[in-house]
């Protein structure tokens, strides 16, 4: 089972000064900025993906690149551009959720292709229309119409893909796009995309789906997937449930969950074999717009939130492992709760990750570098960075799934970058 990491621009500065929580004079981003196969000591996925919206923006306006970027992608490559060590690989799409709106892509296949070959991408996603809806029993007579007719342009689009990567005698692998409302409108798409050639299908529109709905539509795509067809996930993780899709035939995902809970979750944010632990939350005085107010108001003193937050940086940096410090971590804790006028206290299970400590535990190059700077939710190089450790996690897990192909007597092991 392979995993490829969306791109986002989601790097991290080596040189950052996490005592003073400053970035070097003379730092230039792109240049002495990493990516995670980069800090860590051997990239956390397969490949990565890259959306052609992202790069070049769409209907809903400019993409994630500055033009210098964007020009410096298509000069230098895609491998190149993200330093890429040997062996990971590099899959495009078109990023269809960013024009879901619409009533048809506002991207053409030629374009598509010209995006993928410009930037020499090993593989590539047909253009595609999102189809957010799900009705297992609806028939093409009795589904939404908008879902039908976007399943059927979807399928022209991907035709008109496959053929113009022939014509071009492109080195392109090309994937094929599947869309659908259900088991069954998914089989007909799978079924549809094998006939044209495709050996590698993309499954979109599943995000919102739940575990056991993504298991019936893979359950009846297996009944007519071809031997030697692969297939990719488009943007679902469902660790749990991986064994099951590597059974029917799924054999490689993408998504972004693993490095957003890192900073996006409420509680899951530092992740082990075992179980998720919540960071501990050290916001920037000069970063935290209530705290800011409060001190414009009055309400609270500048000098004692500024001495409250160094205290509790202090505290977890002196962090031990014994009761003394333990206790002194809880306290510094709370005294800042307090000047942050924070609404919901997480003292309960910030108790749970000191008591733990699974920064020491951990042997990835990122936690042995900067230990318990990794739990503190705290601005973006922390947090990115505990976005990546989280992403080694998820490699570590992968590597211990099995891939059956469709009619296997017995699995064999995958092994993880």
């Amino acid at each position: 089972m392979k995993f490829y990491f969306p791109d986002s621009q989601d790097l991290v500065s080596p040189a950052y000064d996490f005592t003073r929580d400053e970035y070097p004079p003379h730092r230039v981003r792109q240049r002495d900025d990493r990516y995670a196969h980069e800090v860590l000591s051997r990239a956390p996925y397969h490949g990565i993906l890259v959306s052609k919206s992202i790069v070049d923006g769409s209907i809903k306006g400019a993409g994630k690149y500055s033009s210098a970027q964007r020009a410096r992608l298509y000069r230098m490559g895609v491998h190149r551009f993200f330093r890429l060590p040997p062996g990971v690989e590099t899959l495009g799409d078109n990023g269809a959720f960013n024009y879901i709106d619409e009533p048809a892509p506002p991207v053409t296949v030629s374009e598509t292709l010209d995006f993928y070959e410009e930037c020499g991408f090993d593989a590539g996603v047909s253009t595609d229309h999102v189809i957010f809806g799900y009705e297992p029993d609806a028939s093409p007579k009795t589904a939404d119409p908008e879902w039908v007719e976007r399943r059927k342009l979807t399928l022209r689009l991907a035709e008109d893909f496959i053929s113009l990567t022939t014509d071009r005698r492109s080195h392109l692998e090309p994937v094929g796009a599947a869309q659908g409302w259900s088991p069954k409108s998914y089989a007909d798409s799978v079924r549809a995309l094998q006939d044209m050639g495709y050996k590698r299908i993309a499954l979109g529109g599943m995000v919102p789906l739940k575990t056991d709905q993504i298991l019936a539509c893979l359950a009846e795509i297996s009944t007519v997937l071809a031997p030697g067809t692969e297939l990719h996930l488009l943007g679902i993780t469902r660790i749990d449930a991986m064994d099951q899709f590597a059974e029917l035939g799924v054999t490689s995902f993408d998504s972004t969950s693993a490095f957003r809970q890192a900073f996006m979750d409420d509680r899951k944010n530092y992740h082990t074999n075992d179980r998720a632990y919540v960071a501990i939350r050290v916001p920037q005085v000069d970063g935290n717009p209530t705290l800011k107010r409060a001190i414009l108001s009055g309400v609270v003193s500048q000098k004692n939130a500024l001495s409250a937050e160094r205290e509790a940086l202090r505290a977890l940096r002196s962090f031990d492992g014994g009761d003394s410090s333990y206790r002194a971590c809880l306290d510094a804790l709370g005294e800042y709760e307090v000047v942050c006028q924070t609404k919901k206290s997480y003292l309960d299970v910030y108790a749970e990750t000191l008591a733990a400590a699974p920064w020491r535990e951990c042997t990835c190059t990122i936690c042995r570098q900067h230990g318990i700077e990794i739990v503190i939710f705290r601005g973006t190089e922390r947090n990115k960075r505990r976005g990546f450790h989280n992403l080694s996690v998820l490699q570590e897990r992968m590597s211990r799934l099995v891939h059956r192909s469709p009619g296997a007597a017995t699995p064999s092991p995958e092994a993880g970058t």
